[in-house]
């Protein structure tokens, strides 16, 4: 059993199949691919398993991923046809899917599992840098269909206990997500609903903080920016997972993709 409590994250997982692509990127995942990699460092030990939260996986109630071995989910379009067959292939981690259960349980939520279901890119893309050797076990959680903030704060509330079993858990998104306004288009709503989420994440009362994040699209070009919010829900888990503890910004460029502000997080 670890003697401290590991942080939580919410990271950005870049788009699509991003780090086999580097060189036809031209070095616009440079900030965030460094970010990435410097998080075992960061976090001062390799956890037992990793619980991500993507983006990419929503269901009717919340559901645990208990494949042994996941396979691939390659869930993008219109990508180079070698990206639909790179490998990420962590060990899954069944024993920690049923401690997530009996945590959602103790709790009061309801949950379910899905024995088939595979990585998809909110998972492996980031994983691919953080830890490159695929070496860490791995298992996603969905997040649920509906998306209200409370009951994803809620999630993060029943999690926290297994930050203190070696469990490191990353809600996988992007603090900006409007892709019919990318680029120089994203410069004014993006910049202006990082700086609410700067702010809001600052709030020294954790009370207030997980109400004001709650309220989210009261945000300066809150529907801008998040036109649907599944990008935007991992947060409220990692920070329901922390919500007494700082948040530390671990990631912030303002000219992603040529116009884009964005920025990812610590707690704890």
């Amino acid at each position: 059993m670890a003697t401290t409590r590991l942080p939580t994250y919410f990271i950005s997982h870049g788009g699509g199949p991003w780090p086999w692509m580097k060189e036809e990127m031209g070095g616009v995942y440079d900030r965030l691919e460094a970010a990435l990699a410097g998080m075992p460092a960061d976090i001062g030990r390799t956890p037992r398993a990793v619980l991500m939260l993507s983006a990419h996986w929503e269901a009717p109630r919340f559901t645990v991923q208990t494949h042994p071995s996941p396979p691939m989910l390659y869930d993008y379009t219109n990508f180079p046809e070698f990206t639909y067959r790179i490998q990420y292939p962590a060990p899954g981690a069944p024993g920690v899917a049923a401690r997530v259960r009996e945590a959602l349980a103790a709790a009061g939520i309801a949950s379910d599992e899905d024995a088939t279901r595979g990585f998809d890119h909110g998972m492996f893309a980031p994983m691919a840098v953080i830890y490159p050797n695929a070496d860490v076990p791995v298992l996603q959680l969905s997040l649920k269909d509906g998306l209200a903030p409370g009951e994803h704060l809620a999630l993060g509330r029943a999690l926290a206990p297994l930050r203190d079993e070696d469990i490191l858990i990353v809600g996988s998104g992007l603090s900006y997500h409007n892709l019919r306004a990318f680029g120089p288009a994203a410069r004014a709503p993006s910049a202006a609903f990082d700086a609410w989420l700067e702010s809001t994440l600052a709030i020294p009362d954790p009370g207030t903080r997980s109400a004001t994040l709650a309220a989210w699209e009261r945000a300066p070009a809150a529907r801008l920016a998040h036109p649907r919010e599944e990008h935007l829900l991992p947060l409220m888990v990692a920070l329901g997972a922390a919500e007494g503890e700082a948040a530390t910004r671990a990631y912030h460029e303002r000219d992603f993709f040529g116009g884009i502000t964005v920025s990812s997080y610590r707690f704890g």
